[in-house]
């Protein structure tokens, strides 16, 4: 019943992920959801953080696709100062965003990963597609109005997920 939304991999935060672990699972290219998984929802700056390690996917030519379901507006405001390229009204967990991401990048859903904070959209729009995921910690225990509601459904369902997979348990990274 939790298949939909069991993740591949949990990982404490996207910035966990490096691009030697990415290679070695095959990996080309990171799609990120946007709010509480890239950046704090509130915080559309970032930090420093997130801008090294930007830096380091950009230096491994691992790009960053945000794919998100928020509007063009209000992902350009912080993708486009980072240089990132992005698919807005994203729809998760339909597939139509990071189909549209995997084809603008030339690649297959074998050859990206996507990250989220979210089970009910971005784990579960990755299993839909067919591409591996991960899912992180949001970085904030604050949300927009919402994605509170996601989260109240959210709880039951992370909790008979991990019933179902005791091996899902927060990792510093994707390779241990």
């Amino acid at each position: 019943m939790t298949e939909n939304y069991t993740p591949t991999w949990m990982v404490n935060a996207i910035y966990q992920l490096i691009p030697a672990q990415l290679e070695a699972q095959g990996v080309k290219a990171v799609l990120t959801d946007l709010d509480n998984t890239l950046i704090a929802w509130n915080n559309p700056d970032g930090t420093e953080q997130l801008h090294a390690w930007l830096e380091e996917m950009d230096a491994a030519k691992i790009p960053v696709v945000i794919v998100s379901n928020n509007s063009a507006e209000r992902i350009a405001r912080v993708a486009l100062p980072l240089k990132l390229p992005f698919v807005s009204r994203a729809l998760k967990p339909l597939t139509n965003g990071l189909a549209e991401a995997t084809t603008k990048l030339g690649l297959t859903k074998e050859d990206v990963v996507m990250v989220g904070d979210q089970l009910l959209t971005d784990i579960w729009a990755a299993n839909n597609f067919g591409t591996r995921s991960v899912l992180v910690k949001p970085l904030i225990e604050t949300d927009q109005w919402n994605t509170k509601i996601n989260r109240f459904f959210e709880k039951g369902v992370k909790k008979n997920m991990l019933k179902q997979h005791p091996e899902l348990i927060w990792r510093e990274s994707i390779d241990n």
